[in-house]
């Protein structure tokens, strides 16, 4: 879709098509595009189906909002969710932000909810379609807000309460995970770490990256990490956090919650086993909610946490450990189908077991569901029968 066919889009006769192409949307895209192409030319039919397909992919990430909102294909994979959104705008307003600027601001995902969070937002983009795209979704919303096109290394963001950015992690060889290749590059992030700031960032970025006095914020939603965000300034109030979103709130665990390794301890495996929610095994955390639940490690280099209470916690999934079956598969299998056990959801962390596999080969026909933990306790290979709470 180019910018030319975006703009038509947004007139009364492309609004009517995009109906119309909404309709449809249950169709495979290119049949979808034949009677459209009885309306309108074929570009402009292209580009309404892209949006309708778009906007039912949009949910996900947008919900209801997504029905009246507009996205590229690129733009949509790398835009916010919106409760992370959400959340960003809300630590932002908590620190009296009242005006931000977005550098790369794509389609406008996080430009939305700074609007949307009653701060005075606006976002630049190198690219004119996103740019075309953002200001669209601000005015679908009914939300006040700015884009323009700009190079975000060249701009002043002194007026501007907050300077947020967002650098695409891309080069020409497709995603990348060297900091230099980011638009705008590292340095130019170094340098926005200066002053009151936050940058967003890939979950995988290395600790040890992180420069001193910046707050590293690894976030999940419903399970899912999503995003590290970098918060300098006053903006930074710990050295890490981790902060989990569900569907009844969001809770924030740091730093200043973990006693460390050495207080907690590694043991063996007791009543309950507590798996670490992946923003808090990101932002180094796991000792904190051995804390939280009386716990101890089961392994000092393991991300499993074992505890003779359930002491449920929302920055972990817990189990009831039902019993200890062999590892090898062998016995294994013999083990599982002696217990009539034919649905077997397998989790694992630290042992060389692909799930799929191992699942296929097992070859299990019985009735009863089960879940099994593979991984290492104390160093060696255990495998755990367990019931989530």
């Amino acid at each position: 879709m180019d910018l030319d066919a975006f703009r038509w889009l947004l007139t009364d006769e492309g609004q009517r098509l995009l109906a119309r192409a909404e309709e449809l949307a249950d169709l495979d895209p290119l049949r979808a595009q034949t009677p459209l192409r009885r309306l309108a030319a074929p570009e402009h039919a292209a580009a309404a189906v892209t949006q309708a397909v778009l906007r039912r992919r949009a949910v996900a990430k947008f919900g209801a909002d997504a029905a009246r909102m507009y996205f590229t294909p690129d733009g949509l994979e790398q835009a916010t969710r919106a409760p992370v959104a959400a959340h960003r705008a809300a630590r932002l307003t908590a620190f009296g932000a009242r005006t931000v600027i977005d550098l790369g601001c794509g389609i406008g995902g996080d430009l939305l909810a700074s609007a949307r969070a009653g701060m005075t937002a606006a976002g630049v983009d190198l690219d004119p379609l996103r740019v075309e795209v953002a200001r669209a979704n601000l005015a679908a919303l009914g939300l006040e807000g700015a884009a323009m096109v700009a190079d975000a290394t060249t701009l002043d963001t002194a007026p501007f309460d907050v300077a947020y950015a967002d650098p695409a992690r891309r080069s020409a060889r497709g995603r990348s995970f060297d900091v230099d290749d980011w638009t705008p590059p590292w340095s130019f992030v170094e340098r926005l770490l200066a002053r009151d700031s936050c940058v967003k960032v890939a979950p995988g970025i290395p600790h040890a990256l992180v420069p001193a006095g910046v707050e590293a914020e690894w976030v999940s939603d419903h399970g899912e990490v999503k995003e590290a965000a970098l918060w300098s300034g006053r903006l930074a109030t710990v050295a890490r956090r981790a902060t989990v979103i569900a569907e009844h709130g969001l809770a924030t665990l740091t730093d200043e919650e973990d006693p460390g390794a050495a207080a907690v301890g590694v043991g063996p495996v007791q009543r309950y086993l507590h798996e670490p929610d992946g923003a808090v095994v990101r932002a180094g955390l796991v000792t904190a909610v051995a804390a939280l639940t009386g716990g101890t490690l089961i392994d000092e280099h393991i991300a499993y946490v074992t505890s003779p209470d359930a002491s449920p916690t929302p920055y972990a999934r817990s189990y009831e450990v039902l019993e200890e079956l062999p590892y090898r598969e062998k016995p294994l299998r013999a083990a599982l189908r002696a217990r009539g056990i034919g649905t077997l959801t397998i989790k694992k962390r630290g042992v060389d077991v692909v799930p799929e596999q191992l699942r296929k080969r097992l070859a299990l026909d019985g009735d009863t569901p089960a879940t099994l933990v593979m991984t290492r306790v104390a160093g060696a290979g255990t495998a755990l029968l367990v019931r989530p709470l």
